[in-house]
Formats: structure tokens, sequence, C-alpha cells
């Protein structure tokens, strides 16, 4: 639990300092494999010996420093005992009585103060329907936010529009060149509009191998976009707004939302990135090449050649190397692997590493400008998400949010952005050393495939070589994928049949809340479970199932204690408050027969503060979907075996109804920081 460990990592601390004169900033705590062997294990004096051997040049025994230390650790409040095991661990027995007491108080959302980070997670490329390798983007990101504000933290959440790029581009071509359709003619298409755009994006593509010189209608009008008030830049305009407003629809659905939209429109037509170039020019961050293959290019030079050529070697071996692979990735997705990176081209166009430092400038209030703004959405709970505008507006910092002026960002995009999201950070410390980045970070990931199985499920047809791959990479320009709201719409379907067996009495509007929140804590358990790099082959058998390691497992398991304290009041057996257990029979109920069994689903609940830092300062939110499903597997085994309304003593059954509490507030806790309700009943 937060409050006792806290306590003890600042008596340690202060003990550290005062002894040996080392001051720590944290150190690393660990749970024992068994309560026998304590509740927290220490072995901060294996460093400590380390650095004391360093300083003073003799060397120093750990199990020795181990013991000074525990010594000072008595009179602690919550501590039952201390312990030195091995070379060197001090081992923590915490007082059971006194943790879980403490468990039992109300907790309270810690309310976001210190410096803003700007989070940037989703950007989708405005030019069809989100697939599901989109979602987990958006997934990542968004429940790292939500880790970032249950630790306290000041968040300001951003989704990148590019709607200048070449995907949305090759839309328009289709609607002029292929369906010869007006602006007024694409005002009147009913339906979903992103939907439509994925099929007519995939026969564009179709169109430009047919025939190579179609590929000049796309140069065309990626000029005509850049033309501002021009009718094809005002399509495009049209195109990707209403496509941006299916992706908010789409990922509104998973209560995924966003404070800004800025958009790549915008950052051209308000020059951020002349401001940029100048900047990076004056602080010799770039220079301009005359010889070599870069020549007549703006560059910035690696700082050490052999370790970018080491760098560029793997992830070459690792990433998609094929435009059809890359293709769908948002723009400033694409893998380049210069080992000098270059920012301006021979042309003179800049290239999207250029912009993403000129945007991150902006980011963090060091470019000098800003952009104007509106507001886009206002959701039914008041949220409101803005966007970015080059019209001057009403709007002041008096009467909308300040945006900007981060002192740190996390940028949730593809691991094949590695190399490039490298030299947007050196490019911040370059032109502004006074920036603390430590604190900044690319938030990668790898990919989601489709297996085979899942292709026909869609109705898509493969070749034979392909269907006995493990994996099929998703494809924009083949609409190979699976569409995020068609995924929701079929888990929402198996969900409803499964609630009205379940449930066939209960209101239809009832029935159909439930069904969706199986399905959203279904989808997102599934994409969240994974540690980010791991790549995940999407299988609808396993996204799909409700049984073992699944968001429906978790929910269950809070239905569960739901039920303990429905079937308890109807029962007429009074929630006693656990004070009214006397000291004496609390402990030794839990220091008897079973009471470590009981002591140890106490203390699995009460880790949920540890686990939710841990994932937060390891930006892997994978790390409270396990914790989380641990907890509900503890659970289960304590509701087979403790018929607590049965139990005819009094304090036990009070303990009993206790744990249950605890364990479905904690529960609650982390489906809330996954993204996930817990239905009353299923």
């Amino acid at each position: 639990m937060a409050s006792i460990e806290t306590t003890i990592k600042q008596r340690i601390l202060a003990i550290i300092q005062e002894k040996y004169h080392i001051a720590c900033d944290d150190m690393p705590v660990e749970t024992p494999p068994s309560p026998q062997l304590g509740d927290i294990a220490l072995p901060i004096a294996f460093e400590l010996a380390k650095q004391l051997s360093k300083s003073t040049g003799q060397k120093q025994n750990p199990r020795k420093i181990a013991e000074a230390i525990a010594a000072d650790l008595t009179g602690i409040d919550g501590i039952a005992r201390v312990e030195i095991a091995g070379p060197g661990y001090i081992n923590i027995f915490l007082d059971r009585p006194s943790y879980l007491r403490q468990l039992m108080q109300p907790w309270q959302q810690p309310l976001p103060a210190g410096d803003k980070i700007i989070v940037e997670h989703t950007s989708v490329n405005p030019n069809k329907a989100a697939h599901v390798g989109h979602l987990r983007n958006a997934l990542l990101g968004d429940t790292i936010v939500r880790l970032l504000r249950a630790t306290g933290r000041r968040v300001e959440v951003h989704n990148y529009i590019d709607n200048t790029g070449v995907q949305v581009a090759d839309v328009v071509v289709g609607f002029l060149y292929l369906e010869k359709k007006s602006l007024d003619d694409i005002q009147q298409i009913t339906g979903k509009f992103d939907d439509y755009c994925w099929d007519l994006y995939a026969r564009v593509t179709q169109w430009y191998e047919q025939d190579a010189h179609n590929l000049d209608y796309r140069r065309r009008t990626l000029k005509e976009m850049e033309i501002e008030g021009h009718p094809t830049a005002l399509m495009a305009d049209y195109i990707s707004t209403r496509i941006l407003n299916c992706h908010l629809d789409t990922f509104d659905r998973l209560g995924i939302r966003y404070d800004l939209l800025p958009r790549e429109s915008d950052i051209l037509h308000l020059h951020f990135w002349e401001l940029a170039f100048e900047i990076l020019k004056q602080t010799g961050t770039i220079v301009y090449e005359t010889t070599g293959r870069n020549a007549g290019c703006w560059v910035m030079k690696a700082e050490d050649k052999h370790q970018t050529s080491d760098f560029k070697t793997q992830l070459s071996d690792t990433s998609p190397q094929t435009s059809e692979e890359t293709e769908d990735l948002p723009a400033r997705e694409q893998p380049t692997y210069d080992p000098d990176k270059v920012l301006v081209r021979s042309d003179g166009t800049v290239n999207y590493t250029g912009k993403d430092i000129a945007y991150h400038l902006w980011k963090l209030g060091k470019l000098g400008v800003d952009f104007n703004y509106k507001p886009f959405r206002t959701y039914p709970d008041k949220h409101e998400t803005w966007i970015t505008t080059t019209e001057v507006t009403q709007q002041t910092r008096q009467t909308r949010p300040m945006f900007g002026f981060g002192a740190a960002y996390l940028n949730v995009i593809g691991v094949e952005q590695t190399y490039p999201q490298k030299y947007v950070k050196e490019a911040l410390a370059r032109v502004a050393p006074e920036l603390d980045l430590s604190r900044s970070a690319h938030v990668a990931y790898e990919k989601v495939a489709l297996s085979p199985q899942a292709c026909l499920e869609l109705g898509i047809e493969l070749q034979p070589d392909e269907l006995r791959r493990q994996q099929i990479n998703m494809s924009g320009r083949r609409g190979l994928g699976v569409k995020v709201d068609d995924l929701i719409d079929k888990l929402e379907e198996r969900a409803l049949a499964e609630v009205r067996a379940r449930q066939p009495d209960a209101p239809v509007d009832q029935q159909r809340d439930v069904a969706h929140q199986i399905a959203i804590g279904a989808l997102r358990y599934f994409l969240l479970k994974y540690t980010r790099t791991t790549a995940i082959t999407f299988d609808f058998q396993e996204a799909l199932s409700f049984e073992g390691e699944t968001g429906p497992y978790i929910q269950y398991a809070v239905v569960r204690a739901n039920s303990i304290f429905r079937k308890a009041e109807a029962a007429g057996l009074r929630r006693e408050p656990i004070d009214s257990v006397p000291e004496e029979s609390l402990r030794q109920i839990l220091n008897g027969e079973d009471g470590t069994e009981l002591w140890s689903l106490i203390y699995q609940a009460g880790r949920l503060d540890r686990v939710i830092d841990q994932a937060c300062d390891s930006l892997e939110p994978a790390f409270v979907a396990k914790h989380a499903f641990t907890l509900a597997q503890r659970f289960n085994v304590f509701y087979h075996n403790y018929p607590i309304l049965r139990e005819p003593d009094q304090s036990r059954r009070t303990l009993l109804l206790a744990i249950t509490e605890i364990v479905e507030r904690q529960l609650r806790r982390a489906l809330a920081v996954l993204g996930i309700e817990a239905p009353e009943r299923m």
C-alpha cells in the first residue's frame, strides 16, 4: 500500500543520507516470493555497498549495512518486524491488522498538480475508417493518460491530424477523377463516410497500379491542397474533417477523448517550420551539405555514426520495408534510416521529422508563436475538444484552455519510428539545452497483424502462400484490416446474446448497456495485456473469449463481489465496520491457520498503488492488466473457499466482507485505469 511503503522509503532514504551522506531519489522495492519471507524486500544495501566501496577504497559488507539500516526502522507504525536475509536483503513484515484498517480508508483521486505533460496519441490519417492497428495506439495512449492522472500528473492530450498528406490526397483523387464528384456531391453522401472512403482508397490504389501515369493526379492534387482557398484544398478539408468526426465517434465508443486536435495544414499555413528552420540554423543544429550524397540538403549530423549505423541495422531487421506494409501508418510513422538525418531535401522540401521538430518546439513553448483555436466538439459530460485553425478567432487564453507550454511530452508512435523520434528529441536538446527532456519519450509499440483465420472470417481472399503464414499484415491499399467499429459491433453482438441468456427479464436498454461494457472490456484488455513491444496477431476467437485472461473475467469478479453484498443485505446481515472487530480477534484470525491465505489476498489488493506507479514510470499499462487479472483469480479462489454468508462467527464474517470490499474497490480502480467499466450484473 502506497502510504506505508512511502513512509518506509522516505525513512530509509533519510537514514542513508544521515549515515552515509549519499542522496538517493528512489530505491527498488520488491515483493518476496512467500509471505513467510516478509511483505517487502529491499535490496538497497547491495547498491550502497558498491558505492561505499568505490568511495572509500575498502570493500563494504552489504549485510552489515542492511543491519545498520534495519536498526533505525524500529518504531514505525505499521511495521511488525524487520529481518535481514541472505547476504543483505532487508525483509519487512507489516502489521496485518494495521495494514487492513488503513486499506479500508476511502481512496481519493489525487488532484492534477505539477508541470504539464503533453501526451500525443492516435494520429490516424483522416482518409478512411480506423482499424484495429490504429486502435492499439489509441488504447495505449489513453491508458497512459489515465495512469498519469491516477498518480496526480497534469496532462494535455493531443491527436495530431495529418490532413495534407498523401493518404488524404488519394481519397480526393478518387472523388475527383474516379467518381467525378464535386464537393456538393460528396456532401450528399449518406451512411458511414469513413467506410465509404475505406473502399474508395483501395480502388484508387488499384487505379494507380493499372497505369503509373495516374500518379500524376496525386502529385497535382497534393500541390493544389497546399493552396489555401483552392477548390481542391476545400474538398480535402471537408473530407478530412468529416472523417475526423467519424474517428472521434469511433474512439468515443471506447471512452477515448482528446483535448486538442493540432492540424498539419495549420502548421504549414502558420509557417511553424520556417520559424523552426531559422532556430535550427542559428543554433548550429543543422548544417548545409555541399558534397556527398546529401549535397544540397540541410542535415542534422549524427553524433556517433558507428552507433547510428548499428541502430539502423537493428531496425532494418525488425521493421517493415515495403511500401504496402508501411503506407497505412500515420505519415510520421514512415521508417527512414539516414545515418545523418536529412531535414530539408535538396529540392527545398521539409520532411516529416523537420515538421515534427517544429511541432515539438511549439509543444514545449520554444517556438515563439501559437495556433489559433476553436471548439470542435463538446461531449455529454461537458468535456471539450478543441482544434487548431489559421482563422483569427475571438478565443483568448481567458476564454479557452492554454494549450502547449508543456514541461515534457510523450509520443505514442510505432516502434519503426524510433530512429526519427530520436532526432526530434536530440534537436530539442541542442536548440534548448535548458529543457529537462528526461521525462519526454517516444512510447514505442509493435504492430497488430491478422491471423489468416481472421482474414477469412472477414471475407478477405488470401493467396495460398498467405494461408500458410502465421500472420497477415494489414494494408489499407488492399482494404485488408479489421475496422474498429465493425469489431466493436461484433463484440457487442456476442456479448448481448450472453447477457440476454443470463438476464432475460432485464430491460432491453439495460441489456445493451451491459453488453457494451463487456464488449469494451474484452477489447481494451486484449490489446493492453501484452507489453508494448510484443507484436500482436489479432484473432477473433481469442479477442472475443470471455474466459481466461480477459477483461470480462475481471469484470465478473467485481460482479461476484457485488452479489455477495446484495445477498448479505437480502439476508438481513449488516456489514459491520472493521473497527467493530476487537484488535485481538482480528490479529488472531490474520495470524491463524488460514491467516496467511487471507493476508495474501489483502496484500495483493493493496499492491495496486505500487503497480500503478510502476506502470506509470515504465509507461507499460500491461503491468496493471496483469495485476488486475491475478487479483481477480485470487478473489475467485477466495470466493469458492469461504462461504461468507454462512460464516457463523461475527468477527470472522466481518473480516471476510471487508476483504471482499477491498478487492471490489481495487479491481474497480484497476479497471478504471485500463478504461474498463464494471457492470453491476453480468
